[in-house]
Protein backbone atom coordinates (compact mmCIF):
# COMPACT_ATOMS: atom_id res chain seq x y z
CA UNK A 1 0.00 0.00 0.00
CA UNK A 2 1.33 3.69 -0.72
CA UNK A 3 2.26 6.02 1.48
CA UNK A 4 -0.66 8.21 0.28
CA UNK A 5 -3.46 6.08 0.38
CA UNK A 6 -1.92 5.30 4.08
CA UNK A 7 -1.91 8.78 4.74
CA UNK A 8 -5.28 9.52 3.61
CA UNK A 9 -6.81 6.45 5.59
CA UNK A 10 -5.14 7.56 8.53
CA UNK A 11 -6.33 10.78 8.29
CA UNK A 12 -9.87 9.61 7.73
CA UNK A 13 -9.96 7.55 10.93
CA UNK A 14 -8.64 10.40 13.09
CA UNK A 15 -11.33 12.98 11.66
CA UNK A 16 -14.02 10.14 11.88
CA UNK A 17 -12.97 10.34 15.93
CA UNK A 18 -12.99 14.00 16.00
CA UNK A 19 -16.32 14.04 14.43
CA UNK A 20 -17.86 11.34 17.27
CA UNK A 21 -16.71 13.89 19.58
CA UNK A 22 -18.16 17.26 18.15
CA UNK A 23 -21.35 15.37 17.55
CA UNK A 24 -21.51 14.44 20.91
CA UNK A 25 -21.01 17.80 22.56
CA UNK A 26 -23.27 18.85 20.14
CA UNK A 27 -26.18 16.58 21.41
CA UNK A 28 -25.05 17.69 25.05
CA UNK A 29 -24.81 21.12 24.61
CA UNK A 30 -28.45 20.64 22.95
CA UNK A 31 -29.96 19.36 26.13
CA UNK A 32 -28.64 21.61 27.83
CA UNK A 33 -30.30 24.60 26.26
CA UNK A 34 -33.70 22.84 27.21
CA UNK A 35 -32.81 22.73 30.90
CA UNK A 36 -31.31 26.05 30.50
CA UNK A 37 -34.60 28.02 28.67
CA UNK A 38 -36.48 26.44 31.61
CA UNK A 39 -34.56 27.66 34.36
CA UNK A 40 -34.96 31.25 32.87
CA UNK A 41 -38.83 30.38 33.01
CA UNK A 42 -39.04 29.52 36.10
CA UNK A 43 -37.07 32.69 37.51
CA UNK A 44 -39.27 35.04 35.56
CA UNK A 45 -42.65 35.12 37.78
CA UNK A 46 -39.93 36.52 40.59
CA UNK A 47 -37.61 38.88 38.51
CA UNK A 48 -41.42 40.58 36.76
CA UNK A 49 -42.78 41.20 40.47
CA UNK A 50 -39.88 42.69 41.53
CA UNK A 51 -39.50 44.52 38.52
CA UNK A 52 -42.94 45.64 39.02
CA UNK A 53 -42.63 46.73 42.56
CA UNK A 54 -39.37 48.55 41.80
CA UNK A 55 -41.10 50.65 38.95
CA UNK A 56 -43.95 51.38 41.45
CA UNK A 57 -41.87 52.81 44.23
CA UNK A 58 -39.10 54.31 41.86
CA UNK A 59 -41.87 56.49 39.96
CA UNK A 60 -42.45 60.02 40.15
CA UNK A 61 -43.85 61.42 43.63
CA UNK A 62 -43.65 58.19 45.73
CA UNK A 63 -40.15 58.17 47.13
CA UNK A 64 -39.20 62.32 47.66
CA UNK A 65 -36.06 61.45 49.44
CA UNK A 66 -33.04 61.07 47.44
CA UNK A 67 -31.81 57.64 47.45
CA UNK A 68 -28.07 56.79 47.27
CA UNK A 69 -28.96 54.03 45.09
CA UNK A 70 -31.08 56.40 42.68
CA UNK A 71 -28.98 59.10 42.80
CA UNK A 72 -26.58 59.84 40.20
CA UNK A 73 -23.09 60.59 41.53
CA UNK A 74 -21.78 64.11 40.60
CA UNK A 75 -18.72 62.85 39.20
CA UNK A 76 -17.68 59.19 38.16
CA UNK A 77 -14.01 58.51 39.13
CA UNK A 78 -14.73 55.03 38.81
CA UNK A 79 -17.44 52.52 37.52
CA UNK A 80 -17.88 48.87 37.92
CA UNK A 81 -17.76 46.81 34.60
CA UNK A 82 -19.42 43.27 35.82
CA UNK A 83 -17.96 40.45 32.30
CA UNK A 84 -19.98 37.46 32.26
CA UNK A 85 -18.26 34.80 29.94
CA UNK A 86 -18.05 31.03 29.99
CA UNK A 87 -15.66 28.71 31.81
CA UNK A 88 -15.07 26.26 28.62
CA UNK A 89 -14.28 26.80 25.35
CA UNK A 90 -15.74 25.40 21.81
CA UNK A 91 -18.47 28.34 22.17
CA UNK A 92 -17.20 29.95 18.97
CA UNK A 93 -17.17 33.81 19.71
CA UNK A 94 -19.42 33.70 22.75
CA UNK A 95 -16.77 34.92 25.05
CA UNK A 96 -15.06 36.83 22.87
CA UNK A 97 -18.10 39.01 21.74
CA UNK A 98 -18.24 39.73 25.11
CA UNK A 99 -14.71 40.49 25.83
CA UNK A 100 -14.93 42.97 23.07
CA UNK A 101 -17.94 44.25 23.98
CA UNK A 102 -16.36 45.30 27.37
CA UNK A 103 -12.97 46.87 26.00
CA UNK A 104 -15.65 49.20 23.74
CA UNK A 105 -16.94 49.95 27.39
CA UNK A 106 -13.93 50.55 28.89
CA UNK A 107 -12.77 52.78 25.77
CA UNK A 108 -16.26 54.47 26.93
CA UNK A 109 -15.89 55.40 30.11
CA UNK A 110 -12.43 56.38 29.62
CA UNK A 111 -13.60 58.86 26.92
CA UNK A 112 -15.72 60.17 30.32
CA UNK A 113 -12.70 60.17 32.81
CA UNK A 114 -14.02 57.27 34.64
CA UNK A 115 -11.97 54.24 35.33
CA UNK A 116 -13.21 50.66 34.74
CA UNK A 117 -12.99 48.37 37.54
CA UNK A 118 -13.40 44.84 36.40
CA UNK A 119 -15.39 42.25 37.69
CA UNK A 120 -14.91 38.95 36.03
CA UNK A 121 -17.41 35.92 36.02
CA UNK A 122 -15.81 33.24 33.61
CA UNK A 123 -12.41 31.79 33.68
CA UNK A 124 -12.04 33.01 29.82
CA UNK A 125 -12.19 36.48 31.15
CA UNK A 126 -10.31 35.97 33.66
CA UNK A 127 -7.64 34.25 31.79
CA UNK A 128 -7.96 37.56 29.37
CA UNK A 129 -7.10 39.72 31.80
CA UNK A 130 -4.74 38.31 33.64
CA UNK A 131 -2.85 37.32 30.35
CA UNK A 132 -2.79 41.66 29.67
CA UNK A 133 -1.75 42.18 33.46
CA UNK A 134 -4.66 43.78 34.22
CA UNK A 135 -7.04 43.94 37.55
CA UNK A 136 -8.90 40.21 38.32
CA UNK A 137 -8.98 40.67 42.23
CA UNK A 138 -12.92 40.74 41.40
CA UNK A 139 -13.67 37.50 39.78
CA UNK A 140 -15.93 34.09 40.19
CA UNK A 141 -15.54 30.71 38.52
CA UNK A 142 -17.15 27.73 37.95
CA UNK A 143 -20.57 28.32 37.10
CA UNK A 144 -21.48 29.20 34.29
CA UNK A 145 -23.43 26.64 32.56
CA UNK A 146 -25.32 26.13 35.68
CA UNK A 147 -25.74 29.82 38.25
CA UNK A 148 -27.18 29.23 41.39
CA UNK A 149 -28.92 32.37 42.78
CA UNK A 150 -26.24 32.19 45.77
CA UNK A 151 -23.47 33.18 42.82
CA UNK A 152 -25.28 35.96 41.57
CA UNK A 153 -26.00 37.24 45.55
CA UNK A 154 -22.14 37.06 46.11
CA UNK A 155 -21.34 39.40 42.67
CA UNK A 156 -24.13 41.91 44.20
CA UNK A 157 -23.06 41.96 47.28
CA UNK A 158 -19.37 42.61 46.45
CA UNK A 159 -20.57 45.27 43.65
CA UNK A 160 -23.14 46.97 45.87
CA UNK A 161 -20.58 47.31 48.60
CA UNK A 162 -17.68 49.06 46.51
CA UNK A 163 -20.59 51.31 45.24
CA UNK A 164 -21.64 51.89 48.81
CA UNK A 165 -17.92 53.09 49.48
CA UNK A 166 -17.78 55.33 46.56
CA UNK A 167 -14.62 56.20 44.23
CA UNK A 168 -13.54 58.35 47.10
CA UNK A 169 -12.80 55.44 49.19
CA UNK A 170 -11.63 52.86 46.76
CA UNK A 171 -15.34 51.87 45.14
CA UNK A 172 -17.09 52.58 42.27
CA UNK A 173 -19.85 55.14 41.47
CA UNK A 174 -21.19 53.00 38.21
CA UNK A 175 -22.02 49.44 37.74
CA UNK A 176 -22.43 48.78 34.28
CA UNK A 177 -22.60 44.81 33.13
CA UNK A 178 -21.84 43.06 30.12
CA UNK A 179 -23.61 39.88 29.06
CA UNK A 180 -25.47 38.09 26.18
CA UNK A 181 -29.25 37.95 26.33
CA UNK A 182 -30.69 34.91 24.80
CA UNK A 183 -33.45 36.17 22.53
CA UNK A 184 -34.34 32.61 21.15
CA UNK A 185 -32.22 29.67 19.56
CA UNK A 186 -31.69 31.83 16.53
CA UNK A 187 -30.65 35.01 18.16
CA UNK A 188 -28.45 36.00 21.43
CA UNK A 189 -27.51 39.64 21.66
CA UNK A 190 -24.51 41.03 23.75
CA UNK A 191 -25.67 43.78 25.83
CA UNK A 192 -24.46 46.25 27.76
CA UNK A 193 -26.62 48.14 30.30
CA UNK A 194 -26.37 50.00 33.44
CA UNK A 195 -27.24 48.68 37.01
CA UNK A 196 -26.75 51.47 39.52
CA UNK A 197 -27.20 54.56 40.24
CA UNK A 198 -30.84 53.19 39.42
CA UNK A 199 -32.76 55.20 36.58
CA UNK A 200 -36.32 54.40 36.78
CA UNK A 201 -36.46 54.95 32.71
CA UNK A 202 -33.81 51.64 32.74
CA UNK A 203 -36.33 49.34 34.89
CA UNK A 204 -37.06 46.89 32.00
CA UNK A 205 -40.76 46.32 31.41
CA UNK A 206 -42.03 42.93 32.65
CA UNK A 207 -43.89 40.46 30.42
CA UNK A 208 -46.48 40.29 32.93
CA UNK A 209 -49.64 41.91 33.85
CA UNK A 210 -48.93 45.91 33.61
CA UNK A 211 -48.42 47.60 36.75
CA UNK A 212 -51.12 50.37 38.50
CA UNK A 213 -50.70 53.15 36.44
CA UNK A 214 -51.94 55.37 39.85
CA UNK A 215 -49.79 54.80 43.06
CA UNK A 216 -51.04 58.05 45.10
CA UNK A 217 -53.02 56.18 47.30
CA UNK A 218 -50.29 53.73 48.20
CA UNK A 219 -48.73 53.75 51.80
CA UNK A 220 -45.11 52.06 53.08
CA UNK A 221 -44.71 50.46 55.72
CA UNK A 222 -41.64 51.03 56.70
CA UNK A 223 -40.82 54.84 54.40
CA UNK A 224 -40.13 54.70 51.00
CA UNK A 225 -36.71 55.08 51.71
CA UNK A 226 -36.61 51.90 53.67
CA UNK A 227 -38.31 50.25 51.04
CA UNK A 228 -35.70 51.07 48.93
CA UNK A 229 -32.99 50.09 51.36
CA UNK A 230 -33.93 46.15 51.36
CA UNK A 231 -35.39 46.14 47.78
CA UNK A 232 -32.73 47.46 45.63
CA UNK A 233 -30.17 45.41 46.49
CA UNK A 234 -32.31 42.17 45.86
CA UNK A 235 -33.64 43.83 42.58
CA UNK A 236 -29.50 43.94 41.85
CA UNK A 237 -29.27 40.32 42.52
CA UNK A 238 -32.06 39.53 40.45
CA UNK A 239 -31.03 41.51 37.55
CA UNK A 240 -27.83 40.17 37.94
CA UNK A 241 -28.80 36.13 38.27
CA UNK A 242 -31.33 36.62 35.50
CA UNK A 243 -27.80 37.85 33.16
CA UNK A 244 -26.31 34.90 34.13
CA UNK A 245 -29.46 32.59 33.04
CA UNK A 246 -28.98 34.11 29.73
CA UNK A 247 -25.77 33.64 29.48
CA UNK A 248 -25.57 30.52 30.73
CA UNK A 249 -28.29 29.44 27.63
CA UNK A 250 -26.45 31.93 24.99
CA UNK A 251 -23.58 29.82 26.02
CA UNK A 252 -24.97 26.49 25.14
CA UNK A 253 -26.49 27.54 22.28
CA UNK A 254 -23.33 28.89 20.83
CA UNK A 255 -21.26 25.79 21.58
CA UNK A 256 -24.49 23.71 20.13
CA UNK A 257 -23.90 25.90 16.69
CA UNK A 258 -19.81 25.55 16.96
CA UNK A 259 -19.81 21.91 17.69
CA UNK A 260 -22.63 21.49 14.50
CA UNK A 261 -20.14 23.57 12.30
CA UNK A 262 -17.08 21.38 13.41
CA UNK A 263 -19.66 17.90 12.44
CA UNK A 264 -20.40 19.21 9.16
CA UNK A 265 -16.59 19.98 8.70
CA UNK A 266 -15.59 17.15 9.49
CA UNK A 267 -18.20 15.06 7.24
CA UNK A 268 -17.16 17.33 4.34
CA UNK A 269 -13.23 16.51 4.80
CA UNK A 270 -13.98 12.83 5.31
CA UNK A 271 -15.37 12.96 1.95
CA UNK A 272 -13.07 14.59 0.69
CA UNK A 273 -10.17 12.54 1.95
CA UNK A 274 -12.45 9.74 1.04
CA UNK A 275 -11.98 10.73 -2.22
CA UNK A 276 -8.40 11.03 -2.53
CA UNK A 277 -7.76 8.12 -0.56
CA UNK A 278 -10.04 6.11 -3.60
CA UNK A 279 -7.62 7.84 -6.49
CA UNK A 280 -4.51 7.04 -4.66
CA UNK A 281 -6.15 3.20 -4.98
CA UNK A 282 -6.76 3.94 -8.54
CA UNK A 283 -3.56 4.85 -8.99
CA UNK A 284 -2.49 2.07 -7.38
CA UNK A 285 -4.70 -0.46 -9.31
CA UNK A 286 -3.04 1.19 -12.55
CA UNK A 287 0.38 0.89 -12.17
CA UNK A 288 -0.03 -2.57 -10.98
CA UNK A 289 -1.96 -3.50 -13.89
CA UNK A 290 1.18 -2.04 -16.27
CA UNK A 291 3.70 -3.54 -14.25
CA UNK A 292 2.21 -6.86 -14.80
CA UNK A 293 0.77 -5.99 -18.30
CA UNK A 294 5.07 -4.76 -19.00
CA UNK A 295 6.14 -7.85 -17.08
CA UNK A 296 4.02 -9.85 -19.42
CA UNK A 297 5.10 -8.46 -22.55
CA UNK A 298 8.49 -8.76 -21.23
CA UNK A 299 8.29 -12.40 -20.95
CA UNK A 300 6.49 -12.78 -23.88
CA UNK A 301 9.28 -11.54 -25.97
CA UNK A 302 11.79 -13.39 -24.30
CA UNK A 303 9.75 -16.15 -25.33
CA UNK A 304 9.79 -15.58 -28.75
CA UNK A 305 13.73 -14.94 -28.80
CA UNK A 306 14.25 -18.61 -27.60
Amino acid sequence: MGAQLREARRRIKSVQSTKKITRAMELIAASRIVKAQQRIAASRPYSEAITDVVRTVTAPGVVTAEHPLTTARETVGAAALLLITSDRGLAGGYSANVLRAGEQATAKLREQGAQAMPFLVGRKALAYYRFRGRDVSHSWTGFSESPLYEDAKAVADDLLEQFVKGSTDGGVDEIHIVFTRFESMATQKVTVSRLLPLDPADVPESDGEEAPASTAMMEFEPEGAGVLDALLPQYLTARIFAAMLDAAASEQTARRRAMKSATDNADELIKKLTRDANSARQAEITQEIMEIVGGAEALAGTGSEL
